[in-house]
């Protein structure tokens, strides 16, 4: 089978580079990035700086494309976030999420493109989202999924229990159709199985031998149905056959980290250098409670506990936003192996830490986009790890 993909939600291409570094022969054939409310495309020029100014690299709001017109194509990935999945009826035909929802747009590429395997990135926390209604969202794209031939393997995965520099935890989700080679070899082997030694997670990312599977149909007569009534707890690793779910906390086999300190930058500018401004990050890295009155007048302590400062740089790297060197709690503060001063981690260690190519972002965007860009992004090398699988898979196929 050609190793043929469409990226949505491309970014600066950390998709396409792990597939490009498990293997030259897979073919973007068209990818879409498109950053709302943004004057200048900064990512977008990006991805163009390394993967070419190509017609079928297209810089629009998804929701305005014709999905008929985008190029057929075996492998659909892309990193979308979690949203409100819910649907109302509507008299229109057809399904009617709230707009901006980019799930709807997903599902009408599957519906008119129907690509053979899928692969899709999100937070973790999809599997329990919306807090008064658990694992409805996830359900709905379950429903979506089976209603259109496809069955699903998923798995939460914190990149540094697999040997990453981050401990950034994102789900996962690997559907594949009914009618492939994969889903016929997966089709007599037992739930366990599957999740333990044969799936595709399995053997890409191993995992402590699981037992206690739950299993449950997803019984529903619509997708309004699922929206309005289902719910169940996920957990982080699971697969979807035909309607029936299984689902088992799985443990990772954990293999040793890279460190901040194996990525360190050298010879770093002053200006990433804390300076005067250090009281002011102690405090914000530091225990707190406050006294505040909510807009009702319901007065309310706020409270929150110290996190690490500096981070240290014998461990993996926090989870990276993209608030990412900005004067915030989250933002990563380190100690300088040479100078012994307090200083933000650099672009180049931010790009390190996601494994992307030193100076990938390097393209005239403003510094602070390109840590935008990084905390938007996901780990290369475990993109790289599932190609290297899905190589096989598509060999078989």
């Amino acid at each position: 089978m050609e190793k043929t993909v469409c990226e949505l939600f491309a970014g600066v291409g950390g998709f396409r580079l792990g597939l490009e570094k498990a293997s030259k022969e897979w073919n973007t054939v068209w990818a879409n990035q498109w950053e709302p409310g943004k004057k200048v495309q900064h990512a977008f020029e990006c991805y163009c700086s390394h993967f070419g100014n190509s017609e079928n690299h297209v810089n629009k709001d998804i929701g305005e494309i014709d999905k008929s017109t985008i190029p057929n194509h075996n492998l659909l990935v892309g990193g979308f976030p979690c949203q409100d999945y819910s649907v109302a009826r509507t008299g229109a035909k057809g399904i009617n999420g709230v707009k901006g929802v980019l799930w709807w747009q997903i599902r009408e590429i599957l519906e008119k493109k129907s690509p053979k395997f899928v692969l899709l990135e999100n937070v973790d926390r999809l599997l329990k989202s919306p807090a008064n209604q658990r694992g409805r969202d996830f359900g709905v794209m379950l429903g979506c999924f089976n209603d259109l031939g496809y069955s699903v393997e998923w798995r939460v995965i914190n990149a540094a229990e697999y040997g990453f520099a981050q401990r950034r935890r994102r789900t996962f989700i690997f559907a594949y159709k009914n009618t492939t080679k994969y889903f016929k070899q997966r089709y007599n082997d037992t739930n366990k199985d599957i999740i333990n030694k044969r799936g595709f997670f399995a053997t890409t990312f191993p995992i402590e031998e699981c037992t206690n599977i739950n299993v449950k149909e997803l019984e529903y007569n619509d997708i309004y149905d699922i929206s309005d009534n289902f719910s169940y707890e996920f957990c982080n690793s699971g697969l979807m056959h035909n309607g029936e779910i299984a689902t088992v906390k799985a443990t990772p086999i954990f293999e040793e980290s890279v460190t901040i300190r194996n990525i360190i930058d050298t010879n770093v500018d002053d200006k990433y250098y804390l300076g005067e401004e250090l009281s002011k990050w102690q405090y914000l890295k530091g225990s707190k409670k406050i006294d505040r009155v909510s807009k009702s007048g319901h007065a309310y302590t706020f409270s929150e506990g110290p996190i690490a400062f500096p981070d240290p740089i014998d461990k993996p790297a926090r989870t990276m936003l993209t608030s990412e060197s900005s004067v915030n709690r989250s933002t990563h503060v380190i100690e300088d192996p040479e100078t012994k001063q307090l200083r933000l981690i650099t672009p180049l260690e931010a790009e390190r830490i996601q494994g992307f190519d030193d100076n990938w972002t390097n393209t005239g965007m403003p510094e602070k986009f390109r840590y935008f860009c990084m905390g938007n992004a996901l780990v290369v090398g475990v993109v790289e790890r599932m190609g290297k699988t899905l190589n096989e898979i598509f060999d078989k196929e």
